[in-house]
Formats: structure tokens, sequence, C-alpha cells
């Protein structure tokens, strides 16, 4: 089915970012990803989103609906018709609406599971939990607007880290068939970021020693969107004939 076009406002978007030993990051994507380096590692990270006005493109922004998500994303590139192509890997995604679980691969792309989120935000001051009702994931971040952009990150600047995440905006999420991704196209209006000092952070995906063996995974940065117009596209289906390693 093809997913129309959505329109609506990134009201917040945190972005957390681990490096990560890209042999050890390649085993969990399925063909034709292959994780995109930056200076000898891979980027993966959890996007929390909060999305405002959401809905088909011919609507107006009264009916829209509100939701808290979460998106667990891996920076990628592959080859497609001989063109070198890149974006990011998604093969978990949480969602704070019933709604949207139930469209996941119609109106919105891939497979959505339901969570209960905890947010407070205050004076620059964001706090983000959830907890999916499968038990599988658990976010925790808390962190504050900074001017300063970390010197331990792998990215030289904020400048070079939003060009990065800008060009990845093509993502490719797993479905009920293990062999196929949903694609989706992420197009801003407004696209600024800015840097989020983190004093906690805790999850369940990147602390998993059966997935990411001592040593393998680093926290490297986090950034903030806010107000942030924009559109989701839906692309092509892909489909593949391989599945990440167990």
């Amino acid at each position: 089915m093809k997913i129309p076009v959505v329109r609506g406002v990134i009201d917040r978007r945190i972005l957390v970012n681990y490096r990560i030993k890209l042999d050890v990051l390649a085993t969990l994507l399925p063909s034709p990803f292959r994780p995109k380096p930056v200076k000898g590692y891979g980027i993966a990270g959890i996007c929390l989103i909060r999305l405002k006005q959401l809905r088909p493109r011919f609507l107006p922004p009264l009916v829209g609906i509100s939701s808290e998500n979460a998106a667990h994303r891996i920076a990628v590139e592959w080859e497609e018709e001989g063109q070198l192509r890149e974006g990011v890997y998604i093969p978990r995604r949480d969602t704070s609406s019933r709604f949207n679980t139930l469209a996941g691969g119609t109106i919105f792309p891939g497979l959505h599971h339901h969570a209960q989120f905890q947010v407070q935000e205050n004076g620059g001051h964001y706090k983000v939990q959830l907890d999916s009702d499968d038990d599988d994931t658990h976010v925790a971040v808390e962190g504050t607007i900074t001017e300063a952009f970390p010197d331990t990150s792998i990215f030289e600047s904020i400048a070079e880290v939003s060009d990065f995440f800008e060009a990845g905006s093509l993502g490719y999420s797993t479905t009920r068939k293990s062999n196929e991704f949903d694609g989706l196209e992420l197009l801003t209006f407004n696209w600024h970021v800015q840097p989020l000092e983190i004093t906690n952070v805790k999850s369940s995906f990147f602390e998993d020693p059966t997935l990411f063996p001592p040593g393998s995974v680093e926290f490297d940065c986090a950034l903030l969107m806010t107000g942030i117009e924009h559109e989701w596209h839906g692309r092509p289906l892909m489909k593949s004939i391989a599945v990440p390693a167990s």
C-alpha cells in the first residue's frame, strides 16, 4: 500500500548518538545495508521525537494527531542501481499512540510497538523515559541545552554532525516480514540542531552485551531539534535476501 505524504511539526526531537565498532555494527544489518563509516566507526542511536499536527498533507492542522515516538537508528549506506545511497536502518520503533501501532505499514512505515513515555521539559532541560509494553525496550535520557559541542565527539563541530544527520533523511524500517523494509524520507522546511549536554543516558539496546560486546560502543553526542515544519514521504519498499544475524 502506498504511504500518503504526511505533514506536521516536530515539536521536539532528541538524537542520542553512539559510535560503534564497524564490524560489530555490521552484524546487526540485513543486506543490502552496511554501516556508514565515520573516521573508522559506525554511528547509531535513538531518536526521541514528539510529533504534532500530524495528518495527510491535504488535511488542515486542526485534525492532526500528536504522539511521542522513539526510533533506534543505524547510519547506513548501500548500492542501488549502481549508485551509492545513504540513510538509516531502523530495527525498532516505539510509540505512545495506539493508532500508530495499528497504522504501521500503511499511514506510518514499519512495525510500531506501543510504549509508555514519561516526559519532563523545563527551561531547556529535558528528561525522557520510555518502557515498551512488551518489556523489550527501555530508554532514559536527561540533558540540558548547551552552546558547547563536546570535544569528545567523533564529529569536530555542530555543523559537521548537523550535515551528517541531515543527509541521512531516508530511513528503512523493519516490517512483519524479515526481508522487507518500509521506506520513508523526512523533508524539513527549517532544519536546525542544537547540542544537548547529557547527564544521564540508559538504553536496553545499546547496553545489551549480546549485541554490543564490552568496549564496542561508546556514547558520542546528543542533539536537539524543536519546532520543525516537515513532511514524511513514502519511498518504495526494499527487499532483502538476507536477515540480521541472531
